[in-house]
């Protein structure tokens, strides 16, 4: 049985204003709901990155443990781990069948990573990934760019918004910040 559906938003209003968030919810297959208190964003590195995913928990769990590793080998570069993560998980016969995707963040970097091996900096300050990811990222961006909002207020509401349109994504919304 496939598990999925997840949103994770990040967004940063400046190097002091850095938030991710994600809603709870896994679903099995398209007509389950088997949790909705997941918690998929965390910090990690000393408290100085912020992590989120989506795709399958399991996946995202050995991901999140191997860029820590990444992050510890490269003293910190945020760019740096996620390069190396991203080539090891596209070459790795184990790694290469993970199921998700990850926003990573930091004081100076924002990051998308895939398993096709792509670092993804995106152009905007805030980004969206997972079933309703094209909602939340819609929804930061008008708030980002019309209101004074700060970053953990535009990632709560963006998942909001995303969580009253998108099945595979609920309102228990967890956001971790710098």
């Amino acid at each position: 049985m496939e598990f999925r559906g997840t949103t994770i938003c990040a967004v940063r209003r400046d190097p002091d204003d850095i938030a991710i968030g994600g809603d709870g919810q896994v679903t099995m297959g398209q007509t389950a709901i088997m949790k909705n208190t997941a918690k998929k964003v965390k910090k990690i590195y000393g408290k100085t990155v912020l992590t989120g995913f989506a795709g399958s928990v399991a996946d995202a769990f050995s991901l999140t443990e191997k860029f820590e590793k990444k992050l510890e080998e490269h003293g910190g570069n945020l760019k740096r781990a996620a390069v190396d993560l991203a080539q090891l998980w596209r070459s790795d016969r184990g790694m290469r069948n993970l199921e998700a995707l990850m926003i990573v963040a930091d004081k100076e970097d924002l990051l998308v990573i895939s398993g096709n091996g792509e670092v993804i900096s995106p152009d905007e300050p805030f980004v969206a990934i997972g079933s309703g990811g094209n909602f939340a990222y819609s929804a930061a961006n008008a708030l980002f760019h019309h209101t004074d909002m700060n970053a953990e207020d535009i990632v709560k509401e963006s998942l909001k918004i995303a969580s009253s349109i998108c099945v595979y994504t609920n309102d228990n919304i967890t956001v971790e910040k710098l």
